[in-house]
């Protein structure tokens, strides 16, 4: 059963979101590839930035503390599309939607102890190939206000 276009505008949020050090360095750890030992996230790759997980190597960088690795921001960005498919007046079959893309744009580094708020709605609903896509967009801001991610994200729900 093909999406109701009335959706179209619906927004999702505020969703909050505080950062973590240690959440930002065992993401950077496990996204870079490093081998988890006992109780901890491993040793990191010579690949991966020491920006990314070591406190004093950050502080001395250019941003004067830990950054978070790009794609850390699809945690909290997210939730915005998490509530729309899941929308019980939307209505999407769940059992037949796929991942279709997912896009985002990087307007300034995420920080420990950054609280983020994200807010989202839904773009777009369209039918093609028997199939329904809905486009999510979100905007997380920082406890400054300052918008720090943006992001569109696109479910494709089979036999639409």
């Amino acid at each position: 059963m093909a999406l109701d276009k009335r959706f179209i505008g619906r927004e999702y949020g505020p969703f909050t979101y505080t950062i973590g050090a240690e959440k930002l360095r065992e993401f950077a750890l496990a996204v870079g590839g490093a081998r988890p030992g006992a109780g901890t996230p491993g040793e990191p790759p010579a690949h991966v930035s020491p920006l990314l997980y070591d406190a004093r190597a950050a502080k001395a960088g250019p941003y004067f503390d830990l950054i978070a690795f790009p794609s850390f921001a699809v945690v909290f960005a997210v939730r915005p599309f998490s509530a729309a498919i899941a929308d019980p007046e939307l209505a999407v079959n769940m059992l037949m939607l796929v991942h279709g893309e997912q896009e985002l744009e990087f307007l300034d580094v995420m920080r420990p102890g950054d609280v983020m708020t994200t807010t989202g709605r839904i773009e777009n609903i369209f039918d093609k190939a028997r199939m329904s896509f809905l486009v999510v967009s979100s905007e997380s801001r920082n406890q400054t206000g300052k918008t720090v991610v943006k992001g569109t994200w696109t479910a494709v729900i089979r036999g639409g």
